[in-house]
């Protein structure tokens, strides 16, 4: 199979291969994902799907639908730099972009002999198991247990952020320390309060915050 970049393909590229391949007699199992700050967890399931098949292709959620999906501060990182990730891994064969909600799209062209999900479902809770067993496919669970959420990981990592940038900032007045709770900064001298949103203070006009 090609370098990382070449693994890259549109979908009418990847079924071409996937084609390809299936005449050669190999089979061929898809795996889809965001693969948003990329884990192990991540890998441990790739790895498990490749052990499925002889072909591993891999389906990566567009930034768009991530967005729609996760919401408005989601991915972390942008698509192709996840496309890319994903292909550098040893285990996979294949990868393009989706940008549709579900992966039926890309199930329907390619009709893969396995359609491999992590371990958040089971067999019977695959939403796409009817469009697979129509044409003679079965689904499958990979990885290990459930704990390595990236969702949970962007959290601590926003609270980090956040937690250095209080350290940062002082009183734009009197430069003293400012004392925080979830809605507002405030100046223990001054008794200047500032709102805070998504974790940062909204500054009073031309009165800029000031740095350590």
């Amino acid at each position: 199979m090609a370098g990382t970049s070449g693994k890259i393909q549109p979908l009418d590229a990847v079924a071409r291969a996937v084609e390809a391949e299936r005449a050669r007699g190999r089979t061929v199992a898809l795996a889809n994902g965001a693969f948003d700050l990329l884990h192990v967890g991540h890998v441990r399931y790739l790895e498990g799907a490749k052990a499925l098949a002889d072909v591993l292709v891999v389906a990566v959620n567009t930034d768009r639908s991530v967005r729609q999906a996760k919401g408005a501060d989601r991915p972390v990182v942008p698509e192709a730099e996840r496309a890319e990730l994903v292909a550098a891994l040893a285990c996979t064969d294949l990868v393009l972009l989706f940008d549709e909600p579900d992966v039926r799209a890309v199930l329907r062209r390619l009709r893969p002999e396995v359609h491999v999900k992590g371990t958040d479902y089971t067999p019977e809770t695959v939403p796409e198991r009817d469009e697979v067993a129509a044409w003679g496919g079965r689904v499958a669970i990979a990885g290990d247990a459930k704990d390595h959420s990236t969702t949970e990981r962007a959290a601590r990592l926003r609270a980090r952020v956040d937690e250095s940038l209080r350290r940062l900032l002082v009183c734009p007045r009197c430069r003293g320390p400012l004392s925080w709770d979830a809605s507002a900064a405030q100046c223990p001298a001054c008794k200047l309060r500032y709102p805070v949103e998504d974790g940062i203070p909204l500054m009073h006009p031309g009165e800029p915050f000031a740095v350590r």
